[in-house]
């Protein structure tokens, strides 16, 4: 019987590892690092709202005066990360993190990761984006954020393969600005903000610490009316 049943076995593995070898078309492009940072400061308390930031390294260096400006007011936690919006591994950790705590009110954006998609792919996936924060914290109050500017908002080589600009920036919040309108999503204008001040960069992507204080102060505006009182 053992001998009878060894091709069985044999075809089965050759089948799996044939499905394994194969490329899938669905995939997304990946960069050459993905990363993920969770922060959930206060875990423990319930005396305070909270607020969730969801973005990416931008999102993640005004985080801490976003913190400050709201202390006494609410507990703020972050989730920045790298997945481009059409990732379902993004949706995941979305889940990930709206399972885990209630929020009031969510803050989020999806900035400066995904240009090897097009802009096409970025408007389709937008609204299975929403639809997973809607479903894992159906109470909590939207916010979206607009994709900030590049200090030289020329093209740059992205990760060797895509390129970005402040001209498909533009595309894309403008994008989004149809879908959030439609979806009744407050938006917070960070790109407007920022736009036309090369002196608030650190680099052509991020911000030195008097451009996350604005960014942050903008956020905050926004997040403290839409506070449960």
């Amino acid at each position: 019987m053992k001998n009878l049943l060894l091709p069985f076995y044999l075809v089965a593995s050759l089948a799996s590892t044939v499905a394994v070898a194969q490329p899938n078309p669905a995939a997304p492009a990946r960069e050459s690092i993905e990363w993920c940072d969770i922060w959930i400061s206060h875990a423990n308390e319930t005396n305070l709202p909270r607020v969730l930031l969801i973005g990416d390294s931008i999102a993640r260096d005004y985080y801490s005066e976003v913190e400050k400006r709201l202390a006494g007011k609410a507990f703020v936690a972050r989730l920045a990360t790298s997945r481009f919006v059409a990732d379902p591994v993004l949706l995941k950790e979305i889940e990930l993190v709206l399972d885990q705590a209630k929020f009031d009110v969510i803050h989020f954006n999806n900035g400066m990761h995904g240009w090897q998609h097009s802009e096409a792919e970025y408007r389709n996936a937008l609204p299975k984006f929403t639809k997973t924060i809607r479903a894992h914290a159906p109470k909590a109050t939207l916010i979206w954020a607009t994709t900030t500017p590049l200090r030289d908002g020329q093209g740059v080589t992205y990760d060797t393969k895509a390129e970005y600009s402040d001209e498909r920036i533009t595309a894309r919040n403008a994008m989004a600005a149809e879908i959030m309108s439609a979806q009744k999503i407050q938006t917070v204008d960070l790109n407007a903000a920022v736009r036309g001040h090369p002196e608030f960069h650190s680099d052509n992507v991020h911000f030195n610490g008097q451009g996350s204080q604005i960014l942050a102060a903008q956020v905050c505006a926004l997040v403290e009316k839409s506070l449960p009182r």
